[in-house]
């Protein structure tokens, strides 16, 4: 490549991430999906969401740190017809859980991110805040998007955000839910499991989050 063209693409990368501004765009595996999927090899549902030295033992500080909410467990309801088939490890104590029971019966925001994401982790005690504001008549759902789980634990924990946590190292909820590529990616679910917004962007505060999911109650 000549020293031209190694200078175009420097310059097409810098303006690339100051148009992005607020989001990050995921082409391919995150920095820690491990090398069997980036590849498409084949790995166990476990390996595929979350790193293999991230044992339950491993993972006993960070959850301690991180004194995250229990996941919601959802009640006899079916939930929406596009998560049925999503079980996840619920971050708090690792126990799985059966995503579209967890959101059903009640509005849900669901909120993807990862923990290399600057404007996701920026995004984080915004999100908390909204929690607190609306109550528990809205579920507020994380979930992270990488399978570094125990560096998702200890980002929660230097934030101090408690707010219930679904480890997603395969990104099957956007998936699912048809999210576009990027991070961070807001997703509202209505009472009736039916998406209500795709909010592919990140908010400062609060009163943004507010704004852009309306009243749902």
């Amino acid at each position: 490549m000549t020293r031209s063209a190694k200078w175009t693409l420097v310059i097409a990368a810098a303006i690339a991430v100051v148009l992005g501004g607020f989001v990050v765009e995921l082409r391919g595996a995150g920095p820690d999906e491990p090398a069997a999927q980036q590849s498409g090899g084949a790995l166990d549902d476990t390996a595929r969401d979350r790193r293999a030295a991230d044992t339950a033992e491993a993972l006993a500080g960070p959850r301690r740190l991180a004194d995250l909410r229990p996941c919601p467990t959802g009640g006899d309801a079916p939930g929406p017809e596009a998560l049925r088939s999503v079980v996840l490890e619920c971050a708090s104590d690792g126990v799985p859980v059966d995503v579209a029971r967890a959101v059903a019966g009640r509005p849900a925001v669901l909120n993807l991110w990862a923990y290399w994401c600057g404007p996701c982790t920026d995004e984080l005690p915004a999100m908390q805040e909204y929690q607190r504001r609306v109550g528990p008549d809205v579920t507020v759902l994380t979930v992270h998007q990488d399978a570094n789980e125990e560096a998702a634990l200890l980002r929660l924990a230097d934030l101090g955000v408690r707010l219930p946590t679904l480890q997603d190292g395969r990104r099957r909820v956007a998936s699912a839910l048809r999210v576009p590529n990027v991070m961070p990616a807001t997703v509202v679910l209505r009472a009736d499991g039916s998406v209500a917004k795709i909010l592919p962007r990140a908010f400062a505060d609060a009163d943004e989050i507010e704004v852009a999911v309306g009243d749902l109650r």
